[in-house]
């Protein structure tokens, strides 16, 4: 049996979107609880996803959205991964600004531990990518879009996309810096 080096580049993308999701799901997380969600999307939600993503750059004037919903285009899949909503009950803390747990649900700030540990869980996720010579981005821009979808469950308040890619040069480094459209324009992100 012959295989395509292009079938076996797919194989090994979807493999490692695999091994990143395990390797979220075991990254450490305060207090041993897991408050992350993860999912993995490909084909006509990936393109789905970046239709989203071009629609709220043009929306919003913020062209790093469009450049951002090219690099989707161009990639095999896409790594989301969400914080839910959780209160640890840590005394003493006032991470999130709002006294304790209880000011915080009443107050609807988000728990510090929840985003830290996104943070975490992505950094060791994209290690795994790297590790396996994957070209990938973490991309706010698509998480802020999957959150519109509706692709996360309700609990879900953060979000953020990892794009993958096996190419020649990666799709998602060396990019043209974006501007604003207009002087109005709130600056945005010019992050190559």
């Amino acid at each position: 049996m012959k295989y395509s080096g292009e079938k076996l580049q797919l194989r090994a993308i979807e493999t490692v979107a695999s091994l990143m999701i395990a390797a979220a799901k075991t990254a450490p997380k305060g207090c041993g609880r897991d408050s992350m969600e993860s999912l993995i999307i490909d084909g006509t939600d990936k393109d789905a996803l970046a239709a989203e993503m071009r629609k709220i750059g043009e929306e919003t004037r913020q062209p790093f959205y469009i450049r951002d919903a090219e690099n989707v285009e161009l990639s095999a899949c896409v790594v989301l991964f969400g914080a839910q909503e959780t209160y640890r009950g840590l005394p003493y803390c006032n991470y999130c600004g709002a006294g304790d747990c209880f000011g915080a649900n009443k107050s609807g700030a988000h728990c510090a531990f929840a985003v830290g540990d996104l943070g975490i869980a992505m950094g060791s996720a994209v290690s795994v990518a790297a590790a396996h010579h994957i070209d990938n981005r973490i991309m706010f821009s698509a998480g802020k879009a999957a959150l519109s979808l509706g692709l996360f469950s309700e609990k879900v308040f953060l979000g953020y996309g990892v794009p993958l890619s096996v190419s020649e040069k990666s799709p998602y480094y060396d990019r043209p810096a974006v501007a604003p459209a207009s002087s109005a324009a709130a600056p945005g992100c010019n992050a190559k």
